[in-house]
């Protein structure tokens, strides 16, 4: 017997929160903080435009209209993750 094919991600992710210091994302079950120091492309972006968020894949976060991709293990764990914006 086969399994079938898995089917749509039914989670979700949504931006909770904008303050002076950064951006606060919820995605699979988990919070997540984007400070600006570490996530520039933020700080000066439209606030449409950041919570205008799709989530793919359980760990793929994407901001359609600012062209940016994060991969929640890279914030969880960026000691893996070695290419950092400077």
């Amino acid at each position: 017997m086969k399994s079938l094919a898995s089917g749509t991600s039914t989670s979700a992710a949504e931006v909770v929160g904008i303050s002076k210091f950064g951006v606060w994302v919820y995605a699979a079950g988990k919070e997540f903080f984007l400070p600006y120091e570490d996530f520039p492309w933020f700080r000066d972006a439209k606030v449409s435009s950041v919570y205008n968020l799709m989530f793919y894949n359980e760990f793929h976060l994407h901001w359609p209209d600012l062209d940016i991709d994060i991969d929640t293990r890279a914030i969880e764990h960026p000691e893996n993750y070695p290419l950092i914006y400077k």
